[in-house]
């Protein structure tokens, strides 16, 4: 599971929860994760007084010391306005406080505030997270560093420390929609995730298609290619008890983010049923049903890996611990008996 640890009100109650118990609820829910048996958790990075989380490096510190087994990534870490160099040593970090867990999810990022925050330019949006990613992959090789860019001072010969545990950090660039983006992870090599959030999964295929032919083209083991699916989710007994339970805290949900995108539409129930529909991408119902969409997914695309946000919208951490222990020992069971594992290799 991943969280992007916004904190949105309650829209029942209208209660808005502290940082501080946003962050207390996000390490236990890493905990709980690990201790249903899940296979990795994910924190994304917003810079903005309604998300709770800058550095995820720093909250998956924390939760790696409470944890055993557990996987640890970003999801995702902006690496457009993120110095390479800070990111990776602080995951090199992560991986020796872990004991080998840590993983960078990299990616452009739905919210631009990091841009004048740390003084980019938005008309170099492509070409910075190019640059980056080109550096940050230079700096998972090796230990001495030369390296020249047109954003970043040139280093010479640096020395890049610590190295993390593993041989190399395994590193996933995220995808939103455009045969650019998964094509460049193809030629990097690198895993890609997509970003499911609506609509009928069959539109990203062609992006799959176009990540493992550059991936082969470029030269890169078939195995090294892999693919990740992430998107909302929320159990519960029946598809119906899913739906309505979850309503109120999903619409809540896009229409915070449609204000904080200067959007005005708000979802209607009419509009969360489209959305929920059989063939869709959101994964709302009973464990059997969520597991049906994984499988549809997995069919079409062949990932090993998919990954639930679960706690968005104000829900309450209650039934934010209901769903971990519904997808580790309900949804699971499903795909392990009808595909195997789905954990990616590492």
């Amino acid at each position: 599971m991943y969280t992007l640890a916004d904190i949105g009100p309650n829209p029942l109650t209208g209660e808005i929860i502290s940082p501080k118990q946003r962050m207390d609820e996000i390490i236990e829910a890493g905990k709980l994760a690990d201790r249903a048996g899940l296979d990795i958790f994910g924190v994304g990075e917003h810079h903005r007084l309604d998300y709770a989380v800058s550095s995820p490096a720093v909250v998956l510190a924390a939760i790696a010391q409470a944890t055993e087994q557990i996987r640890l990534t970003s999801a995702t870490s902006v690496l457009s306005t993120l110095d390479p160099v800070r990111l990776y040593e602080d995951f090199a970090t992560l991986d020796l406080v872990s004991g080998g867990r840590a993983e960078i999810l990299a990616g452009r990022g739905a919210f631009i505030e990091s841009f004048p925050l740390f003084g980019y330019s938005m008309k170099d949006y492509n070409e910075l997270f190019s640059e980056h990613m080109e550096l940050i992959m230079k700096l998972n090789d090796s230990g001495i560093v030369s390296w020249k860019g047109k954003f970043r001072s040139p280093i010479e010969r640096a020395e890049i420390a610590p190295r993390p545990l593993q041989s190399k950090l395994p590193i996933w660039i995220g995808v939103g929609g455009t045969p650019e983006s998964a094509a460049r992870a193809g030629r990097m090599g690198v895993g890609m995730a997509l970003a499911i959030l609506g609509g009928d999964p069959i539109r990203f295929k062609p992006l799959v298609d176009i990540y493992r032919q550059a991936g082969i083209e470029a030269r890169h083991s078939p195995v090294s290619l892999q693919v990740g699916v992430t998107g909302h989710a929320y159990l519960a007994k029946t598809t119906e008890q899913a739906k309505e339970e979850f309503y109120p805290y999903y619409a809540n949900y896009w229409n915070y983010v449609n204000r904080q995108r200067g959007m005005s539409s708000r979802m209607t129930r009419n509009d969360f049923e489209q959305l929920a529909g059989p063939e869709t991408a959101l994964f709302v119902g009973s464990p059997e049903h969520v597991a049906e969409k994984i499988l549809r997914q997995h069919e079409l695309f062949g990932h090993r890996r998919f990954m639930a946000q679960m706690d968005i919208g104000g829900i309450p951490f209650g039934k934010v611990q209901e769903n971990i222990e519904m997808l580790a020992a309900q949804v699971v069971p499903i795909l392990e008996k009808e595909i195997g594992s789905m954990v990616a290799p590492v």
